[in-house]
């Protein structure tokens, strides 16, 4: 598997709900903060974006955006139309469509869910709006993938609830890998750095073997270059230091281990420790906790928008 994939298995990242929106006539509505991912796309007509804090975007139809951990914003056609309630002025426990008018501009868009406590690597390398405009090398691709969703979204076909949470999965990676082949020199972080030919094999390389007796010179030296060098681009990239990566992704497997059964002894030795002692010292120094307690004070609740 590789390093992205991996951490998508473990924070269990699912979509939550998908939905429709068609409008004709001017019209304007609000949707607030949430902490979570949600797509969106414009399959028909143009609208704009607004964060209120004088970003505002164009989108158009072919268009599909990113949102993490977006603060409330606006979506709208018309400047002289005060914003409405998005959740309230619509029966969203009823039906995943809503109708202002007719369809002259159709929308799609979808949440996930994740676990809060783990998703700081896709959470912290990504900008609260991520573009990716129809003109993308990519574009038609996720486009094929935002014909058939809508489709399902609409359809009252056995199994449809099923495609459409498929499908949203599959549109999350296509805009995650379409936003890194734009090459728009935006920063994202720990993804940028699986792209990077060096700092991404070193990561791949911890993924891959965390229970390897990993130093700093034998990392630098896997991917030939200095100490000096591979510390410094490994933290511009990803944000932290390369031990303390591989500290961290050890505590993520051995999280995912301990909640799914796993001895406590088992879960040391394959994430690379010599005693129950060493492992829990490490655990408590991340999650706070000793390993033994930490689903009794952590049963924490997946994290999604409506």
């Amino acid at each position: 598997m590789d390093p992205l994939s991996e951490v998508f298995s473990l924070l269990n990242i699912r979509s939550a709900r998908c939905t429709r929106f068609e409008a004709s006539g001017p019209w304007s509505y609000r949707f607030p903060a949430k902490p979570a991912f949600k797509f969106g796309a414009v399959l028909r007509g143009s609208c704009w974006i607004d964060f209120g804090d004088g970003e505002r975007r164009q989108l158009a139809a072919g268009d599909c955006f990113l949102l993490a951990n977006a603060p409330s914003y606006v979506l709208a056609n018309d400047d002289e139309v005060a914003p409405e309630d998005g959740i309230a002025a619509f029966d969203w426990a009823q039906s995943d469509v809503a109708h202002h008018g007719g369809d002259d501009t159709v929308l799609i868009a979808g949440t996930f869910g994740f676990e809060t406590s783990g998703a700081e690597l896709l959470r912290g390398s990504l900008p609260r709006f991520l573009l990716i405009p129809s003109g993308n090398a990519s574009a038609a691709v996720v486009r094929a993938t935002l014909d058939i969703l809508d489709l399902e979204i609409r359809s009252t076909r056995i199994g449809a609830g099923v495609l459409v949470d498929r499908l949203a999965d599959v549109l999350l990676i296509q805009v995650l890998r379409a936003a890194l082949d734009q090459d728009s020199g935006e920063d994202f972080g720990w993804i940028s750095a699986l792209g990077d030919p060096r700092i991404g094999k070193a990561i791949r390389s911890m993924h891959g073997d965390a229970a390897h007796p990993w130093t700093l010179d034998g990392l630098a030296g896997s991917v030939a270059m200095s100490r000096a060098s591979f510390s410094r681009r490994f933290k511009a990239l990803v944000g932290i230091s390369p031990l303390d990566y591989l500290l961290r992704w050890r505590m993520r497997l051995a999280r995912s281990d301990l909640r799914h059964g796993s001895t406590i002894a088992a879960v040391a030795v394959r994430v690379g420790y010599s005693s129950e002692s060493a492992f829990g010292h490490a655990f408590k120094r991340i999650y706070g906790v000793a390993p033994r307690r930490y689903w009794r004070t952590h049963d924490e609740p997946e994290t999604a928008a409506s």
